[in-house]
């Protein structure tokens, strides 16, 4: 495999403080807010970015820099990290936006992400199926190497498969020649597993966008599988004293190629207590193991009990950037 090029990109998270991954392709260096086409205005896309470099730069600077002006919130983000009382939609807006954006290599090129888990048979060469985003999500940041990709039970899988085809070179020995040619190659079907057992399918793409539903789950691990096929003819010509034979020969190969994550099912479901005193003053007691943003105690919803956790944006830097693979 023989890296050619590499491209840019930008990949959003959701996260408990608690992150929201933004997971996309621009540069390692976030685009300046207001400069991008991703769904965002200006004020949305300057908070994205909690895990750049906060390399304040006043508003005097920045005029003389960019020759414009940048909202108050724009001029916050570029001085500390935003966070927010619950998931913001950001992330999601812009990771699905540019999931749009995401280009396969053609037949000689396989296009991935540093990170993507490369595989090779005969035919099929640098292969993969990477998981791109799982929507919605959020990763929680609970304590020193404890972070649990938290996804919902109904959602969607992102992914980005590619591959590139080797067609062997042709050769000649005494009167006889050989010469290959492709006759066809396509991703025949792409999976997604759940703790082994395929739960949905689509047809091949190679940027599968599938919708999910996982039951009765506490935590398990996710595969993005797809199934690549081709095919090759292999021509042996044969020059003889009463004429020529031609006789024609099939190859195919068939790839499995995965991606797997763990994730955990966020379900919320709390256990409550209540109690009366004798005074008339009620109490409640709520129980949820993990992470909550807050309870809305009356169908009103004017009486509220507000979590300590914290949610903000960062990209997901796997995406940082795409290696295309050629021969």
């Amino acid at each position: 495999m023989r890296p050619l090029q590499q491209r840019k990109l930008t990949v959003l998270i959701a996260a408990l403080c608690v992150t929201s991954l933004v997971t996309g392709i621009v540069s390692a260096t976030p685009p300046r807010p207001g400069t991008e086409d991703n769904g965002l205005t200006e004020n949305e896309s300057a908070t994205l970015w909690s895990r750049d470099a906060d390399n304040y730069v006043s508003q005097e600077e920045y005029r003389q820099r960019y020759g414009d002006e940048r909202t108050s919130i724009h001029q916050l983000a570029n001085g500390t990290d935003i966070t927010f009382k619950r998931p913001p939609e950001t992330a999601a807006t812009w990771t699905r936006n540019d999931f749009a954006d995401l280009e396969a290599g053609g037949l000689d090129t396989s296009v991935h992400p540093p990170h993507a888990s490369l595989e090779d048979g005969v035919f099929i060469e640098d292969a993969h199926a990477t998981v791109f985003a799982v929507q919605p999500s959020t990763r929680g940041h609970l304590e020193s190497g404890e972070k649990p990709l938290y996804i919902a039970p109904n959602g969607t899988m992102r992914g980005f498969v590619d591959y590139r085809v080797r067609i062997p070179h042709g050769s000649s020995s005494g009167n006889s020649t050989t010469q290959w040619s492709l006759t066809d190659h396509e991703i025949e079907e792409v999976r997604l597993q759940n703790d082994g057992e395929t739960i949905a399918r689509s047809d091949g793409s190679h940027t599968p966008a599938i919708d999910y539903q996982i039951d009765d789950d506490w935590r398990t691990t996710l595969t993005l599988e797809a199934e690549i096929h081709v095919r090759l003819k292999k021509t042996i010509r044969t020059d003889a004293v009463n004429g020529t034979t031609v006789d024609v020969v099939y190859r195919e190969e068939t790839r499995n190629v995965s991606d797997s994550i763990d994730v955990e099912i966020y379900d919320l479901s709390a256990s409550s207590y209540y109690a009366e005193y004798p005074n008339g003053d009620s109490g409640v007691a709520i129980f949820q193991s993990r992470p909550w943003q807050g309870y809305t105690l009356t169908e009103e919803g004017d009486t509220r009990v507000r979590g300590v956790w914290r949610f903000y944006t960062a990209r997901n830097t796997s995406w940082d950037t795409l290696v295309r693979s050629g021969r």
